[in-house]
């Protein structure tokens, strides 16, 4: 049953879409009198929130250690849950189709996916509140509480887009201030999302319909209630071999059916 081989990389393209949302934030540092003294790019990296506090809390010794701890501000993003979405759900006999190429009489599709939520956990993390303020005021005013991109879901049907909603759903500080005053502070705000996208099965090929057949019934007139026929109507493209999108006409003959 699932034995067909498809890989559509949604998940991989869900993070690579997030991730890129938030590449390219700055942190400036200024003086007195409002004066830039240095700009800096902070970096964002895939990983879990626990591995990078281990490693920002690092007390190296330089004499005994080479490692050094992780410079701040930076950020750090993860999936934390995969759900399905009943909302979203659409007929599953809907579906895309495209042409085959080198070929008038069939065409390419896939039928409507299964809609997930997937949910990200971004985490921002700076030595003081400064830094961290600017990070976040950089991110939640695009999200009211949603922000929409249009993505490209299929590299088959290169004509298909798609809206993905990231909604905004909750934003939690976290200032790490206990402990000995030689201690390394780190302030953390930890911003949640959720990605809605939809995952597909594989493609398939069909033929196109390349012939109609109405067959027009007296309902009830015959013997035990029977149907009689009447007319059969036949409508065929003309010409036969004509392509799905091609502007043609159609043959049409309507047939007298003898009920006797």
């Amino acid at each position: 049953m699932f034995g067909t081989y498809f890989y559509h990389q949604r998940i991989r393209k869900a993070v690579a879409t997030f991730g890129a949302m938030f590449n390219n934030l700055y942190v400036l540092r200024k003086d007195s009198g409002g004066g830039v003294i240095s700009t800096q790019k902070v970096p964002l990296a895939y990983g879990p929130r626990a591995k990078f506090l281990d490693r920002i809390r690092e007390m190296p010794d330089l004499q005994t250690d080479t490692k050094v701890a992780i410079k701040l501000p930076r950020m750090s993003f993860e999936i934390t849950n995969v759900s399905y979405d009943p909302s979203r759900q659409l007929p599953k006999t809907n579906n895309y189709a495209k042409a085959v190429s080198g070929s008038i009489l069939s065409r390419q599709k896939i039928y409507a996916g299964a809609p997930y939520i997937v949910s990200f956990q971004l985490s921002c993390y700076a030595k003081n509140q400064d830094d961290a303020l600017q990070l976040v005021e950089q991110i939640i005013p695009y999200f009211n509480p949603q922000y929409t991109l249009s993505i490209k879901p299929f590299e088959d049907f290169e004509d298909i887009k798609e809206d993905v909603p990231i909604i905004l759903t909750g934003v939690v500080l976290n200032d790490d201030y206990e402990g000995p005053m030689e201690g390394r502070r780190t302030i953390i705000y930890t911003l949640d999302f959720d990605m809605h996208i939809t995952f597909h099965g594989p493609t398939s090929s069909s033929g196109i319909i390349t012939k109609s057949i109405t067959n027009i019934l007296d309902i009830g007139a015959g013997l035990n209630d029977s149907d009689n026929p009447l007319e059969r109507i036949t409508v065929t493209p003309t010409p036969v071999g004509v392509g799905a999108d091609s502007d043609f006409g159609f043959l049409e003959v309507i047939e007298e059916i003898d009920s006797a």
